[in-house]
């Protein structure tokens, strides 16, 4: 038998990764792991989702060595996953009201990663079939199709789960829509604890306190991701009108007079007009614009700032003199300034004694 054996991260924590290793014939499938000091002198990072090579497996402690981490196929920053196909979006259509902005920037963001959004309605039994209607057609124009859930009456998570089967899923939404109750059905044995819905602000607590993959009965791998439901918009504005499949569809009908067209009140776009989302999309443009200026701003501060180490070795911003205000010029400097204008002094008087 090798001792070189291949694997999937499915949790980190602290300096240790829980590798779920491909071979189901093996003592172990599931070894707690360490990372080679190689990779680590060499900054390699080891993240959930990673496909990697384990080394002198300790079938009798159900230890080994992560040695090497293999090619990614994607990886998100926040939260730290890798390897990931496919976004899982849960909102509730009531309690909460699907919120239809906040889903806009959810798929915007998910959509800036390049991973393949879907988008997961709970609680579709507090509704009525004809708003079920509505909202399906609404978001068909917005380029999505919907998969509508009830945890309650169980309908529609068969579909669900096979919508997952065979991926490694990113679960994410804002918070007391239902997360944790549908991965307690997808996994079953895996016990997620469900916050308290608060009565004042109508919203659940999150639980989750790390990334973790968990196997899915049909195949593939789900990570619930602890604390993702306020994204950010990192991306810059010429990449903004990318993120929404209605904009995309009119940027391939038709062109913008310019190439550097914002969408906005520039002439002949080809984006702008009557569409649902577009006023999502400008007010979007301008959160993406007022960050960047700030970054910008930020970048230019810290070029007047100087580190300074204080005590306990803790630093501190202080700002930089200028240095031809307040630096001393040396003697040196100024024998040799003296020293020149004493050799030009003499040349003129060399050329009134020539006249």
């Amino acid at each position: 038998m090798s001792s070189a054996l291949i694997g999937t991260v499915v949790a980190v924590q602290a300096n240790y990764y829980r590798v779920q290793l491909d071979d189901t014939i093996l003592p172990l499938t599931i070894l707690l792991c360490t990372r080679r000091a190689r990779l680590k002198k060499i900054g390699q990072q080891v993240m959930v989702g990673d496909r990697v090579i384990v080394e002198e497996p300790d079938w009798e402690g159900g230890r080994g060595a992560v040695a090497e981490v293999l090619p990614r196929q994607s990886q998100l920053e926040r939260p730290a996953v890798a390897n990931a196909n496919q976004i899982l979006l849960v909102f509730s259509v009531a309690e909460p009201e699907l919120d239809t902005h906040q889903l806009s920037l959810f798929l915007v963001k998910a959509e800036s990663t390049g991973i393949s959004p879907c988008v997961c309605l709970n609680k579709s039994d507090l509704i009525s079939t004809q708003q079920l209607v509505e909202i399906r057609d609404n978001l068909l124009d917005w380029g999505y199709e919907p998969i509508f859930v009830s945890v309650k009456e169980q309908t529609g998570l068969e579909q669900l789960s096979e919508k997952l089967a065979g991926q490694i899923t990113i679960v994410c939404g804002p918070s007391g829509v239902g997360k944790s109750s549908i991965i307690n059905y997808l996994i079953p044995g895996v016990k997620q604890r469900i916050g308290e819905v608060s009565g004042k602000l109508n919203r659940g607590r999150h639980t989750t306190r790390h990334v973790e993959l968990f196997e899915l009965p049909l195949g593939g791998l789900l990570a619930d991701t602890p604390g993702f439901n306020q994204p950010d918009l990192t991306c810059s504005e010429e990449e903004l009108a990318d993120f929404f499949p209605e904009a995309r569809k009119r940027l391939t009908e038709a062109r913008c007079q310019f190439t550097d067209c914002l969408h906005r009140d520039e002439p002949n776009c080809a984006v702008r007009g009557d569409w649902e989302r577009y006023p999502d999309y400008l007010e979007f443009l301008e959160e993406v614009i007022d960050r960047q200026q700030a970054l910008q701003h930020q970048g230019d501060a810290e070029s007047t700032l100087k580190i300074k180490s204080k005590l306990k070795g803790s630093q501190e911003y202080e700002p930089k003199l200028d240095t031809k205000k307040y630096r001393r010029i040396s003697r040196r400097s100024q024998n040799q300034k003296l020293q020149g204008f004493s050799e030009s002094q003499g040349w003129e008087d060399n050329e009134e004694d020539l006249d």
